[in-house]
């Protein structure tokens, strides 16, 4: 060997004769069983690659990967991994191809490590010569990534058991799986910006050949070594192929859509805290897109919603998983800077999307509900992306546009999207965690608040700035959604914890003050019920008062208004206790139809709250004015009858109000995908 390998250093012009004689015996040998000679062959072979470096070495390169070829070829175990260690020790060449093409994907484990331990040779090897552009080619990474997948998928029972630590050593005791895991994170590593996509291509058609995605345990694992091993600059590009991968599978089953967005809220969520570019706003407009078509197809029952059939079967509970599965993306994807972007665009779709959604099916009977339940979904996803918003200034937290919007959808009579909106306010308003401390509104007998452990800061400037500027447009649609007939406990509940949290978070003398006068104004809803309310709602806003006052008397430590309050509740538990939350909040409610008879003692009178706090500073002037809300034409939307028609009148108003940014508004509908609005503006 050592005379052979000096003869090739002095005459590299032999090496290409060289390299042809040894393949040649090789393939001779192999055909005659001559396994011995084989071996010397290619030992040869190695150690001749090892030691010559000149310019013609390609030639003898060619002759090397015909006799791994052949190796691997071969049907004897030990010959494949013959090829394979040889491969892992010298790769190289433009052919290599084949060996990715034979890449140990057997049921022995320790041929397959062989195979895995041979392509990252290869990937070594030529991602850091002159064919570095060759391995990233489409057609090559058809061959490795499938085969890294495989045996990452692929566990065997034999690998579950742990080897003795007599019969392996440490290295060997890794299984083919770990050892693929190994081998992909250290492909991913190397790949530049233009490489990444022929990278994950094939990952996204293993999965969908092999139906990966339902259940989607082994997609996410893929991502994950996906999203943590390719270079952060370039996670964006990652996010890129599974939008438009779920765009692709848009008619495919809704489990198989649920699969990818999941997979899409996991890479999502580790791209957002180190790329750049508009990957989230990317997500969020194509899963708002994937939403709306998801509803179409769940109350059409067929994916091609123009022709209305299908020859698939549309399971609508899929399709609610799947909007689910959306709404917790969008959630998962908008963190940190991105929180805000994502939240304007959920509430500029809240009442946008209503007249214009779907105009090419806009003749179908079911309209109506397509267009509620879009509100609902957005509401939905709206939510999520709220909870956990921290913002210590509410005029950045909800700018006027946004609580525009926000709270037009409040005065809707559909009494699941009004909870939805009271939902996300509170969302916004608890910046201390203090709702879920709160008592229930069932109880108003608790006699020291400190029990809470309520979290109280001085109002800072922004938020007295915040209430000045939309307190009263608050206080307005507390009031009006207090005279919704369709409000249940829940409403109730939310407006409860609504009116404690502005106390808590929000709320000077001033709002305090605005607060209890607002409390008196809903409590005379109830007692003179010119609304025609049932005795229900009416027995509910007088609990609902009970419950705000026994808790902000307690605040603003003022004995002789505690004193008024509990006197109340006491001659409430007494002589009437279905005016109090222990009675009306219960699964069956005592009511009493004798609710315009009742005395003067069960009321919470503002003459005399004016005088004990006015007593102590508060503006008894203010105190003593009974609210009265400032109502403006958005007001009517409290009267409206459908989504269709508040939209419209939403329009309306704005129009005159902001021509130009309804144009605006109008202008990035368009480029959501809308097809054509209406010339009604």
């Amino acid at each position: 060997m050592e005379k052979l390998t000096f003869y090739a250093l002095s005459a590299p012009e032999k090496l290409d004769r060289i390299g042809a004689y040894l393949s040649e015996r090789l393939i001779r040998d192999v055909s005659r069983h001559r396994y011995g000679y084989v071996c010397i062959a290619m030992e040869a072979l190695d150690q001749l690659l090892m030691a010559c470096h000149c310019q013609s070495i390609n030639l003898f390169v060619e002759s090397f990967l015909k006799m791994v070829a052949k190796l691997l070829e071969s049907e004897k175990p030990n010959l494949q991994i013959l090829g394979t260690n040889s491969v892992r020790s010298s790769a190289g060449g433009r052919r290599w191809r084949r060996f990715a093409k034979r890449h140990g994907c057997h049921s022995t484990s320790w041929i397959r490590m062989s195979g895995i331990k041979g392509l990252q040779g290869v990937v070594r090897k030529t991602v850091n010569d002159e064919l570095q552009a060759n391995i990233w080619d489409p057609q090559h990474m058809d061959k490795i990534v499938p085969s890294l997948l495989f045996n990452l998928q692929h566990v065997e029972e034999a690998e579950s058991r742990s080897p003795s630590p007599l019969q392996a050593t440490e290295k060997e005791k890794e299984s083919p799986t770990e050892l693929a895991e190994r081998c992909l994170r250290e492909l991913l590593g190397r790949a530049a910006y233009g490489n990444i996509k022929n990278a994950i291509k094939p990952v996204l058609i293993h999965l969908d050949n092999h139906s990966l995605w339902e259940p989607k345990i082994f997609a996410t694992r893929c991502f994950r070594i996906i999203m943590y091993s390719i270079q952060p600059q370039h996670s964006h590009l990652v996010i890129q192929q599974l939008l438009g991968h779920l765009d692709a599978n848009s008619k495919s089953a809704a489990t198989v859509r649920a699969g990818i967005v999941e997979v899409l809220s996991e890479a999502a969520v580790i791209a957002a805290s180190g790329s750049v570019g508009p990957t989230v706003l990317e997500v969020f407009n194509t899963l708002l897109r994937q939403l709306r078509l998801s509803i179409d197809y769940a109350l059409t029952g067929s994916y091609d919603c123009t022709a209305g059939v299908s020859t698939k079967i549309i399971k609508e509970h899929e399709e609610r998983m799947f909007q689910e599965a959306v709404i917790k993306t969008i959630g998962g994807a908008s963190c940190g800077a991105w929180r805000f972007s994502v939240l304007w665009g959920c509430g500029r779709r809240v009442v946008w999307f209503g007249p214009w959604l779907l105009p090419f099916i806009s003749s179908l009977p079911d309209r109506e509900n397509r267009n509620r339940l879009t509100q609902i979904m957005l509401l939905k996803s709206l939510l999520q992306v709220s909870v956990g918003f921290q913002c210590s200034n509410m005029l950045t937290a909800l700018p006027s546009a946004f609580l525009d919007r926000l709270l037009s959808s409040a005065l809707m009579e559909d009494a699941e999207i009004r909870l939805f909106v009271l939902e996300i306010l509170i969302s916004f308003i608890d910046r201390h965690g203090n709702r879920q401390k709160f008592a229930t509104i069932r109880s108003v007998t608790i006699s020291d608040i400190s029990v809470l452990k309520l979290k109280v800061e001085k109002c800072s400037r922004q938020d007295t700035v915040f209430m000045k500027k939309h307190g009263q447009q608050l206080y307005r649609h507390i009031y009006l959604i207090c005279k919704e007939e369709s409000n249940v406990q829940a409403h109730y509940e939310a407006l409860y914890s609504m009116l404690m949290l502005i106390s808590i978070e929000l709320a000077n003398e001033e709002v305090v003050v605005d607060l209890i006068r607002l409390v008196l104004a809903v409590q005379e809803i109830a007692q003179i019920n010119e609304d025609n309310l049932t005795a229900y709602n009416r027995c509910a806003l007088f609990a609902l008062g009970a419950a705000y006052l026994n808790l902000i008397s307690q605040l603003i430590t003022v004995p002789t208004f505690c004193q008024h309050i509990h006197e109340v509740i006491q001659m409430r538990q007494k002589e009437a206790p279905y005016l109090l939350p222990e009675d009306v909040f219960v699964e069956r409610p005592r009511l009493s139809k004798s609710l315009d008879r009742l005395g003067p003692e069960v009321f919470f009178w503002q003459s005399k709250i004016s005088e004990v706090l006015g007593g102590s500073g508060y503006n008894s002037d203010r105190l003593s004015t009974p609210y009265v809300p400032q109502l403006t034409d958005e007001d009517r939307l409290s009267k409206r009858k459908s989504i269709g028609e508040t939209i419209s009148l939403q329009v309306e108003v704005e129009s005159r109000n902001n021509r130009t940014f309804c144009g605006a508004i109008l202008f990035l509908i368009a480029r959501a995908g809308v097809l054509s609005i209406r010339s009604t503006f």
